[in-house]
């Protein structure tokens, strides 16, 4: 959720990455040649290439989704005309940045959840900008997390599907990220990218990394295309094994990573939100027609 960080503190992890996969990718057109993995090869690491020296986002070309040994063990698809709170908190109410979260922008209608950004005169808060989220009562520790959603289509607010442990950003706690993390499965913040607006992007942020004790530290893995995210449903996923965190998008692995001193190895909080940015980024929207919308049309885990 810091994106003034993906060009900082990640910019080194992701290059590394990225040069990594170059030359697997390289290693593996040479592998069983055939035109068509040759061809494809190539394609990865011109893509790869743009990531490093560009910043362009790349098409997912992982391994696919294997849910062998999981079992379902929560699905909300938003059935009713109310958010079940049972399951779910309305997160983060009152002032966030430049507006406001509020439960009244969070609305179930026709098996979907619609968290609104928009503009109001007489809000719960008073007048400002508006937008919502919400976070499972349960925590979890591992597993696979997935959302099937339409990213809001507006510039100024992004969607997003998030985990986040107690005190991620305190090297006291986080330790590296074995005692928390926040892994941000992805956060849609390209709409105004002329070339590549259908892109998405993943972070992970811990304290603590090889002792480190100031601030906290990010791996931003890059951006990867999706389709046509502002108008189609598209999925979001997230393996979290003992060892690593895998990243999905339709069930194809974009990235993977350990950064830190490990991964998380406790509860984490599985969130949802349209996100209101600073005040910069929202000056030049009309506060009388600005209205924008993230669509959700389920979440769910697995776990073994």
């Amino acid at each position: 959720m810091f994106d003034w960080l993906y060009k900082t503190a990640g910019l080194a992890y992701r290059e590394a990455w990225a040069v990594v996969e170059i030359f697997e990718n390289i290693k593996k057109m040479w592998t069983g040649f055939s035109i068509k993995g040759f061809f494809s090869g190539i394609m990865a690491v011109i893509e790869l290439f743009g990531m490093l020296l560009f910043g362009f986002p790349t098409t997912p070309r992982g391994q696919e989704l294997n849910l062998n040994g999981y079992e379902l063990v929560f699905c909300d698809e938003f059935e009713g005309d109310t958010l079940n709170t049972d399951w779910w908190n309305y997160r983060g109410n009152g002032s966030r940045r430049s507006g406001f979260n509020a439960p009244s922008q969070v609305t179930i209608k026709d098996g979907k959840m619609t968290i609104t950004g928009e503009y109001l005169k007489d809000g719960t808060y008073g007048e400002g900008w508006y937008a919502g989220m919400v976070s499972l009562k349960e925590k979890y520790t591992r597993g696979y997390f997935e959302i099937r959603c339409i990213c809001n289509k507006d510039k100024g607010f992004w969607s997003a599907f998030w985990i986040q442990a107690n005190h991620p950003y305190e090297a006291e706690y986080s330790q590296g990220g074995v005692g928390g993390a926040e892994i941000d499965i992805f956060e849609a913040m390209s709409y105004d990218d002329k070339l590549f607006p259908n892109a998405v992007t993943s972070t992970v942020h811990c304290a603590g990394v090889d002792g480190v004790q100031e601030d906290f530290q990010s791996a931003n893995l890059g951006d990867f295309k999706a389709n046509n995210i502002y108008e189609e449903f598209n999925t979001y996923g997230l393996e979290w094994t003992e060892d690593e965190y895998i990243f999905y998008i339709n069930g194809v692995e974009t990235a993977r990573t350990s950064f830190g001193n490990g991964v998380s190895q406790v509860p984490e909080e599985v969130i949802v939100s349209l996100e209101i940015p600073g005040e910069d980024g929202l000056e030049k929207f009309d506060k009388e027609s600005y209205k924008t919308e993230f669509i959700v049309d389920y979440v769910k885990i697995y776990q073994k």
